[in-house]
C-alpha cells in the first residue's frame, strides 16, 4: 500500500513537472516565432509594436506573479517600472550626458557609468529595496484597504518622480538616453521574464501564496505566513517592473513621469485581467490580443483623424473600446479568456484535432 501511493506521488509530480516544462515551451516558441515573423516582416513601424509588446509582456508578467497569486487587485506596479527606468538610465548615461539632461544630478551620481545590463538589473534592485521597504506594512492588508493603499503609493511614487528633479529632470522629459532595446532584447528579457514567473507560480512560495488567495483563514491555520509570501511575491513583482522600466526607458529614449501613471497601468490590467489573471497563458495571450486590438483601433482613430470625414475627432476612440472589451470580458467570463489550466502541447493538439 505505501509502495503504491509513492508510486502515484512520484507520478503526480513527474506529470505536473512535464506539464510545466510543455507550458513554457509551447509559450516560448510563441513569443520566438512572432520575433522572428517581426524579423523577416522589416517593417520599422511593425518591429516597434511588437518591441513594446515584448516589454508590456514583461509588465504583465510581473504584476501576474503578485496580483495573480495573491488576487489583490494593485496599481502601483507602472510606478516601479519608473522607478526602475529612471534608475537604470542614471546607472547607464554618460557622464557627459548627465551634463547636458540632468544639470542638477548629485555628484555622487554624476560620475557612475555602467553597461546596459548591470544598469538594467541595477534599477531592478533599486525598484525591489523599495518595494521591500514599503512592503514591510502593506503586505499586512487585505481587500479594500490593500487596493486603496496600493493606489495612494501610485499616487506618492508618482508625485516623487514628477517633482525629484535632480533625478528625475521634473515634469521635464528626461532625454539623451542611448537607445539599448531592440527586438533581440525584448524577446529574450520577455522569455527570461515567462521562465521566471512560471517557475515562481509553482514554486512552494507561489502555491501558499494562491492557498491564502483561495482561503486566508483556512491557510493561515495550518501555519502559512501569508504576509511573508505577499512581500516575497511583492519583491519579485517590482524586481520585473523594474526590468520592464529599464527595458522601456532604453527604447523609448525620452521620457517623463507621466509615462508611468494612470494609463500605462490600465493598459497593463486589460492585458492581465482580459487574458486571465490566475495563469502565466491568460498573461501572455492578453498581451498579445490587447496589443493587436489596441494598435488596430488606433490605426483607425488616426486614420478618422486624418481623412475628416466627419467634422469632429476620434479623440480616445482606442481608449473607450478598450474599455468596452475589458468590460464585455469581465461580463462573460470573470476570470479571463484563460482561467486555470495553462497552455500545453497535449491541449494544443487536442485543440488541433477538435477544429
Amino acid at each position: 500500500m505505501i509502495r503504491d501511493d509513492m508510486k502515484l506521488a512520484h507520478e503526480s509530480v513527474w506529470k505536473r513537472s512535464k506539464s510545466g516544462i510543455e507550458t513554457i515551451l509551447v509559450l516560448l516558441v510563441i513569443l520566438i516565432a512572432i520575433a522572428v515573423f517581426a524579423h523577416f516582416i522589416g517593417s520599422v513601424v511593425f518591429n516597434r509594436i511588437i518591441i513594446k509588446m515584448f516589454i508590456n509582456l514583461i509588465l504583465v508578467l510581473g504584476l501576474q506573479v503578485f496580483m495573480g497569486n495573491s488576487d489583490i487587485l494593485w496599481f502601483p506596479h507602472v510606478g516601479f517600472m519608473g522607478i526602475g527606468a529612471y534608475a537604470s538610465v542614471i546607472f547607464s548615461m554618460s557622464p557627459l550626458q548627465k551634463m547636458i539632461s540632468l544639470r542638477e544630478l548629485y555628484p555622487i551620481l554624476s560620475e557612475l557609468h555602467l553597461g546596459f545590463v548591470p544598469a538594467l538589473i541595477g534599477g531592478a534592485i533599486i525598484s525591489a529595496l523599495i518595494a521591500g521597504i514599503v512592503g514591510v506594512a502593506l503586505m499586512r492588508l487585505n481587500d479594500f484597504p490593500a487596493v486603496i493603499a496600493g493606489f495612494a503609493l501610485l499616487i506618492v511614487i508618482h508625485v516623487i518622480l514628477l517633482q525629484w528633479t535632480p533625478i528625475t529632470n521634473g515634469p521635464q522629459s528626461l532625454f539623451g538616453v542611448e537607445r539599448e532595446t531592440y527586438l533581440l532584447q525584448g524577446v529574450t528579457w520577455a522569455c527570461l521574464i515567462l521562465v521566471v514567473a512560471y517557475l515562481f507560480k509553482e514554486s512552494n512560495i507561489g502555491l501558499k501564496l494562491r492557498a491564502s488567495r483561495d482561503d486566508l483563514i483556512s491557510s493561515a491555520s495550518i501555519g502559512v505566513n501569508i504576509t511573508l509570501m505577499r512581500w516575497t511575491s511583492f519583491v519579485l513583482s517590482a524586481f520585473i517592473a523594474g526590468i520592464g522600466g529599464g527595458l522601456y526607458a532604453h527604447f523609448i529614449t525620452s521620457f517623463t513621469a507621466n509615462a508611468f501613471f494612470l494609463n500605462q497601468m490600465f493598459l497593463i490590467l486589460a492585458m492581465l485581467v482580459i487574458g486571465g489573471p490566475r495563469t502565466i497563458t491568460g498573461a501572455v495571450l492578453g498581451t498579445i490580443l490587447v496589443t493587436c486590438v489596441y494598435q488596430s483601433f488606433r490605426w483607425l482613430e488616426n486614420f478618422l483623424g486624418s481623412s475628416h470625414i466627419f467634422d469632429f475627432d476620434f479623440v480616445g476612440l482606442t481608449e473607450i473600446m478598450l474599455s468596452i472589451a475589458m468590460i464585455l470580458i469581465l461580463y462573460i467570463r470573470p476570470e479571463g479568456l484563460v482561467t486555470r489550466n495553462e497552455l500545453t502541447i497535449s491541449g494544443v493538439k487536442k485543440l488541433l484535432l477538435h477544429r
